[in-house]
């Protein structure tokens, strides 16, 4: 009795099952995947039922339209109100471009105009920016300034051109003063309409917070004003190049204006528009490359949308 007591010990638990850590499932092989020229096939889709896919193709197409009727109007010698007669094809424009790549003078008519363009434009920035903030956080400013502003704002660029011969002692210096005064007023107007937009609320907020008034100049008006700002520099780039070419035209030795101009007096028609393109052409790219340089500072503006 004792030894079956003895012996009659609780049994024992069974050890825990051992955890085996189980492999990630493997896909299998599928016959019905796609292919590499399928995938391409998508992304290119895709591509172009993007927004900004879909607006190249356009611009392309309306581009290559306007090409072709430029030519059948030329080619068919249409006279209906506008005459297009004397009008130059785009082959022969195009065959007289390519003739200008192989001189060297082509080349220094475009430097000598993006030279002006970089100091007129530079200039127009600084006291544009500076004013028009002025003008937008200051009522004295705007008593002070805002008149002349409003005043020598309509003159157009080609009436400003015998007062700036007469008052500039080169010829040099009255294009530069004719194309900065081009690309000054659209900066000036633009920023002061971007500081006016400021909401009154977020300076409010910005002083009950402790915050000075260069702060909330700094931190909150400038930042408000930036897209306005942005849009007149992209502005004034474009009015800065029509105003440049006033200039040339009529007191320029060198540069695209007087290119065109000369090719005017000379009736060559083919290079006129050659000008006029180059004009367009620089026009439009040093637009897009102001927009490329101002877009940084708008990130915040298109996290709101």
């Amino acid at each position: 009795m004792s030894y079956a007591l003895a012996n009659n010990k609780p049994p024992e638990k069974a050890p825990d099952a051992v955890q085996v850590p189980s492999l990630p499932d493997q896909p299998m092989p599928n016959a019905s995947l796609p292919s590499n020229n399928e995938r391409m096939a998508g992304r290119l889709a895709q591509a172009v039922k993007s927004k900004q896919a879909q607006s190249i193709l356009v611009g392309g197409l309306s581009l290559c339209l306007g090409i072709l009727l430029w030519h059948l109007a030329t080619l068919y010698k249409f006279n209906f109100f506008i005459n297009f007669e004397n009008i130059p094809s785009p082959l022969k424009v195009a065959d007289a471009f390519v003739g200008h790549l192989a001189e060297p003078v082509f080349y220094t008519h475009i430097l000598v105009s993006i030279r002006r363009i970089l100091i007129a434009y530079g200039m127009a920035v600084l006291l544009g920016v500076a004013i028009g903030l002025a003008v937008g956080r200051s009522r004295l400013a705007r008593a002070a300034v805002l008149p002349y502003i409003e005043v020598i704002r309509p003159i157009p660029a080609v009436a400003w051109i015998p007062l700036a011969i007469l008052m500039w002692p080169t010829e040099e210096s009255s294009i530069i003063y004719i194309t900065f005064l081009g690309a000054l007023f659209p900066i000036i107007l633009n920023t002061i309409h971007g500081v006016e937009q400021t909401p009154e609320v977020m300076i409010r907020a910005a002083l009950s917070l402790g915050a000075n008034k260069l702060q909330v100049f700094w931190h909150v008006v400038l930042p408000a004003a930036l897209p306005s700002i942005a849009t007149g520099l992209a502005i004034g780039m474009g009015v800065s190049w029509f105003s440049l070419l006033a200039g040339e035209i009529i007191s320029g030795q060198y540069g695209i204006g007087y290119f065109t101009w000369d090719a005017y007096s000379l009736i060559n028609y083919p290079d006129i528009v050659v000008g006029m393109l180059v004009i367009g052409g620089l026009g439009t790219l040093s637009t897009f490359l102001i927009k490329v340089v101002t877009r940084p500072a708008l990130r915040w503006k298109e996290l709101q949308r």
